[in-house]
């Protein structure tokens, strides 16, 4: 029961950046049938630059406190990754967008090593040391074990998919979105423009990719430039898992995927007596996209049926 306890612990911390990921993947999808597979180094791009900062104000203002140095940082990941991620929609997708699928498809996989490479010249191919920028000092639940961090993970996803939600269901954005993804083409003709809905889907996405990435970090203690690739792919399972283009089946699909994923290798690693376990988590979010794809093709929730806006 305690292994239970601890690895569902895990599961939801896990699921909950996964969640936020595949967002952005549905919210992409659900507006021009694009799968951006270079979100996941939007992720990677947020949270060096979120590294970066932290070390420009530890240096420039040692007495700062620690929860504000990681703010700040973090909204300077969100803001770099959203503009980066409208230059890539404006550069990239946008003059393919009437072309065959395969075209932006290949694009998109172009864009993520080049953007992979960008990251090793900036800031170099070594593993960096994210700083812990939170107590450390752990709750007991029990015999499990949850730490701060992880508390803010939980915390700070469940106020950015409620504030998504928000945005999506009851602003004037919102309804442009919802619009655009019923039918651009009448959504243009009622005063819609296509163009801004689709640059401001990219950046919000951009925006939950960011706050992952810096959580992600956070959580494991590490940056680099390719920490975005396994990540994105997994949350990428998570959209289809829980139903492509589908907002509530990507935030349901994330955190049943981190369970799956925690409950699982932590289970096989006690029936192994630890030869097996955490190194072959990453089996578990591949054998679910093997299974959805086989025998629910549509994904939990279903692919996206558009509200009225």
């Amino acid at each position: 029961m305690d292994i239970l306890l601890q690895q569902i612990i895990n599961g939801l911390v896990l699921g909950s950046m996964y969640a936020l990921i595949a967002l952005g993947y549905t919210m992409v999808y659900g507006i021009i049938q694009l799968i951006n597979f270079a979100h996941g180094e939007v992720l990677m791009v947020g949270a060096l630059v979120a590294w970066t900062v932290i070390g420009v104000l530890q240096e420039a203002v040692p007495g700062m406190p620690t929860w504000l140095i990681l703010l700040a940082a973090t909204v300077a990941g969100c803001v770099v990754a959203a503009v980066l991620n409208i230059v890539i929609e404006k550069v990239a997708y946008r003059p393919l967008r009437n072309a065959p699928r395969l075209a932006p498809l290949i694009t998109a996989i172009g864009m993520s090593i080049l953007l992979q490479a960008l990251a090793m010249v900036i800031w170099k191919p070594n593993v960096k040391s994210f700083p812990s920028m939170l107590p450390t000092e752990p709750y007991f639940i029990g015999e499990a074990v949850i730490t701060p961090t992880q508390i803010m993970i939980l915390v700070v996803t469940v106020m950015s998919l409620a504030v998504l939600m928000y945005i999506v269901h009851y602003t004037r954005i919102g309804r442009a979105m919802r619009a655009t993804a019923e039918n651009p083409r009448v959504a243009a003709l009622m005063g819609v423009k296509p163009d801004a809905v689709i640059s401001a889907t990219f950046a919000i996405g951009a925006v939950l990719a960011a706050i992952a990435g810096v959580m992600y970090a956070s959580n494991y203690g590490t940056a680099q430039h390719f920490m975005g690739f396994l990540p994105g792919l997994k949350a990428f399972t998570a959209a289809v898992f829980g139903g492509i283009g589908n907002l509530t089946g990507a935030m349901v699909g994330g955190v049943l995927l981190g369970l799956i994923e925690a409950i699982g290798s932590g289970y096989l690693g006690a029936l192994t007596g630890g030869l097996l376990g955490s190194h072959y988590a990453d089996i578990f979010a591949f054998i679910v996209l093997i299974i959805v794809l086989t025998l629910r093709p549509s994904g939990l929730l279903g692919e996206r049926v558009a509200d009225r806006a």
